[in-house]
């Protein structure tokens, strides 16, 4: 009897493990997945920069808290503009060279910051700026949206967002760096100066990453008399959705505005609580952002879109209470740091893919332009009107009420919605 020409052995099968999405994406798909998450990355640097640098410019230049914060809010409208139209720029030149713009434009209006000799040039310095921080995260979110395949594409968008939380301990590190070497009159022009680096990523951007091939082909199939127009996302077939999906987006980032910035100057002036100014409590938050981001990113593909939204919503209103309800002392604030960025930051893991899953490609880059940023927009106004109702009643009082129709209307908005997890994108 000859031996057999196969010996008959048992498969076994390998346990599906948590990166098994990212080994089995093509290079190209590879690609676009790092230029987005470093986009984000190098983004959340730049912009986080004048946070930093704003009580040097407080005693330096003697400007008032309500100058500085007039440069966040212009910053945070003009990025709501430019995100509103670099969404309908990616749908009319594409989306890759949407986001070689972006990130050229506001890496050269960061550079600029460090040259402003006074108050009103980094104002306008500042809020040019914000056109192409905005511009940055819908062109980003689209490209990535497009190029992974539907039961991944929550962890895949999701895990690009993080990069913003990278971003943000980035400029942490420069700044520690810069202002323990430099003089401070010199450190924050330093740290404004060093924003220029991402118009570098933009040469491996360009030579390096593609259009989806889902954008390409509803291109090609486009007459060229008939282009994509920005408003055929309020015609009637588009128009509920455009609505309902604007509601999350101003209530996503209504909450998220709403505690990151008033609630220091509640703990601090109102408790008392000198953690806040220690880079241990910053670090706790920005940490708690990336694990959220990350978090949820998986959680988005596992529970759906909806479930998601839902979670982080409940998630965060939780910890506004805690904040602003219960006495606490020091060593309990600085482990709060960590769920407070866990779940303000988390919410927004599955936004992009959302988005990306309720628009048509013709007019996806519209779409999600428009309902991110005019929540971006309208959600600027929170801050102020925190301010103004803290005039009448205790602080904590007026987050907390601002918190919970934030994130009540997150809730509700979810709910009116369809579920997008698994939804196939076509060219049509």
């Amino acid at each position: 009897m000859s031996a057999p020409d196969t010996l008959d052995i048992p498969k076994t099968t390998a346990r599906p493990g948590p990166f098994d999405w990212y080994r089995n994406i093509n290079k190209q798909e590879r690609r676009t997945f790092w230029s987005c998450k470093i986009g984000y990355g190098l983004d959340g640097m730049d912009t986080q920069m004048l946070s930093f640098v704003v009580p040097t410019l407080i005693a330096m230049w003697g400007i008032t808290t309500g100058q500085a914060g007039l440069i966040h809010t212009s910053t945070l409208i003009a990025s709501a503009i430019g995100g509103w139209v670099a969404g309908i720029l990616s749908d009319r030149i594409g989306r890759v060279r949407t986001l070689q713009l972006t990130v050229l434009w506001f890496a050269f209006f960061t550079f600029l910051c460090g040259f402003a000799q006074n108050y009103e040039q980094l104002l306008i310095a500042r809020t040019l700026m914000g056109f192409g921080f905005g511009g940055e995260w819908t062109a980003g979110a689209v490209l990535i949206g497009e190029v992974i395949r539907a039961k991944d594409r929550g962890k895949a968008v999701g895990m690009v967002q993080s990069g913003w939380a990278l971003g943000w301990g980035l400029t942490a590190i420069l700044y520690a760096l810069l202002f323990s070497v430099l003089p401070p009159e010199d450190a924050w022009r330093a740290l404004f100066i060093l924003g220029i680096v991402p118009a570098i990523f933009v040469i491996f951007v360009r030579r390096l990453v593609k259009d989806p091939e889902i954008y390409r082909e509803a291109k090609a199939k486009q007459e060229p008399s008939n282009p994509a127009k920005f408003y055929e996302i309020f015609a009637p077939g588009i128009l509920f959705t455009t609505i309902r999906a604007s509601i999350l987006t101003t209530g996503a980032l209504g909450g998220y505005y709403a505690i990151t910035s008033w609630l220091p100057t509640f703990l601090k002036n109102e408790r008392g609580l000198s953690v806040l100014g220690t880079g241990g409590y910053l670090a706790m938050v920005i940490v708690g952002s990336y694990v959220g981001y990350v978090i949820s990113a998986y959680l988005t593909d596992i529970l759906g879109r909806k479930k998601n939204f839902i979670l982080f919503a409940v998630g965060s209103f939780t910890i506004v209470l805690l904040y602003t309800q219960l006495p606490v002392s020091n060593g309990v604030m600085l482990w709060l740091g960590f769920p407070l960025g866990f779940f303000a930051s988390g919410i927004f893991s599955g936004m992009g893919a959302f988005l990306t899953e309720l628009f048509p490609t013709r007019i996806r880059g519209s779409g999600q332009g428009f309902c991110y940023n005019i929540g971006r927009a309208l959600a600027a106004l929170f801050p102020l009107l925190i301010g103004l109702l803290s005039q009448k009643v205790p602080l904590s009082v007026g987050i907390g009420a601002f918190a919970a129709v934030s994130y009540g209307v997150v809730i509700l908005a979810a709910l009116s919605l369809p579920e997008t997890r698994g939804r196939q994108l076509d060219a049509q």
